[in-house]
């Protein structure tokens, strides 16, 4: 007979066992160590079998920035089944609750995950809403235009001795940028540590900053790959993430990271706008191939839809679907822009209807209105709604997000 119970932190290796079978991977202890310095316990829910663990999901307290603002969003994690449980429908149990708790608690209006594969999730109301693209491209011949200040000074370090002035930057960075999760002081040791198992080969992972006369404005986490051929060096530069403040210092980040002595490759995961496409003198080298990254589900309309901002004036009544949660269901009039939002029920006749899987594909901005309803996602139940309303969903930069958790 099987039982759900909110587990202790006692239960994190058992956890971590269930893990890493459905995951097909090992317990390295040091990797073990790290995450259970961001373990949250008390947001889990385990499933036993007889006394074992069989199935588990769990979430984060963390913000997520949203086009304007940065709102409360449980990022939803280590989701797990037993190979010898699957097809009872433990997942959907877990889902199921997980997102009644977390709309009863009241405190997170949206829930954000990775998904594993993308056709699990969106049963349960998650939508697309941001995607990257990944860069294994040879560097050779690659250039980027000069910069037009030299003022700025690069410096390698070790990236925990940095760690105030990453964090500072990044918060600052992250206000403008949809996707980007809040790191508090545990996060920052989570995603700084360098798991000697997970470098496959490369060195320590390194900072590379950027100084300018205000003090760091930009940095970018990375490793290299010893690599040679016949003809000479092929080493890899292996990117996990840039931050600048401004354009000169992102300039001069990637012009390093592009031209390291000894190297002829490079990967790194980038956002779908990111200048360095348009900045390289060949794009067409870089070699980017598109994947999913965050999918979020709308846990509390109005709640949500009032906590973003809108690149333009909208006033719109939604008519929303959603099963599992039925206080969603109903018409909302949306009045918003890029100052504020509101979000009430409404009685007059909507504009628009969707599911709530739609809200949370158009929730960060980087999926258009008409693109939804060119899919038949979203309905136009007044002709023009789409042309009107559609623009005051998108926003300046596209979603992006920075770390898998």
């Amino acid at each position: 007979m099987t039982d759900v119970v909110v587990p202790g932190a006692g239960d994190f290796d058992e956890i971590a066992g269930l893990l890493a079978l459905a995951f097909h991977g090992g317990l390295d202890q040091e990797l073990l160590e790290v995450e259970r310095g961001v373990f949250e316990p008390e947001r889990g829910l385990l499933v036993r079998d007889g006394g074992t663990a069989v199935a588990h999901a769990a979430a984060f307290t963390r913000e997520l920035a949203v086009p304007g603002a940065s709102v409360p969003a449980a990022h939803v994690t280590m989701v797990s089944v037993a190979p010898t449980h699957r097809r009872r429908g433990l997942l959907t149990g877990l889902m199921r609750r997980q997102l009644r708790e977390i709309r009863d608690a009241g405190r997170e209006p949206i829930a954000v995950l990775w998904a594993s594969e993308g056709r699990i999730y969106p049963r349960f109301g998650y939508g697309l809403a941001a995607q990257r693209l990944t860069v294994r491209c040879d560097t050779a011949g690659l250039r980027l235009p000069a910069s037009a200040s030299a003022a700025g000074t690069l410096r390698l370090d070790r990236p925990a001795a940095r760690q105030a002035e990453l964090a500072e930057l990044y918060e600052r960075a992250r206000a403008g940028r949809p996707g980007w999760s809040n790191r508090d002081e545990h996060w920052w040791r989570y995603v700084l540590a360098d798991v000697k198992s997970l470098r496959e080969g490369a060195t320590e992972r390194r900072v590379l900053l950027h100084e300018g006369p205000a003090g760091v404005d930009g940095y970018a986490l990375f490793r290299t790959k010893d690599a040679w051929e016949p003809t000479g060096p092929r080493g890899e530069v292996r990117v996990d993430e840039v931050v600048a403040a401004d354009h000169d210092a992102y300039l001069a980040l990637w012009r390093l990271l592009l031209t390291i002595d000894l190297t002829r490759r490079l990967s790194a995961p980038i956002a779908v706008d990111e200048p360095l496409l348009w900045l390289v003198n060949e794009p067409r080298q870089l070699d980017a191939h598109l994947s999913d990254t965050l999918w979020v589900r709308v846990v509390d309309v109005p709640a949500a839809l009032a906590a973003r901002r809108y690149a333009t004036d909208v006033d719109v009544v939604i008519e929303v679907s959603d099963e599992l949660l039925p206080e969603n269901t109903g018409r909302w009039r949306l009045v918003g822009g890029p100052s504020g939002a509101t979000c009430t029920a409404s009685i007059g006749p909507a504009g628009l209807a969707c599911d709530v899987r739609a809200l949370g594909e158009l929730y960060l901005g980087g999926t258009g209105l008409g693109t939804l309803a060119a899919a038949g996602r979203v309905r136009e139940l007044v002709p023009g709604t789409v042309a009107t309303a559609g623009p005051a969903f998108g926003w300046h930069r596209a979603p992006a997000a920075m770390e898998v958790f």
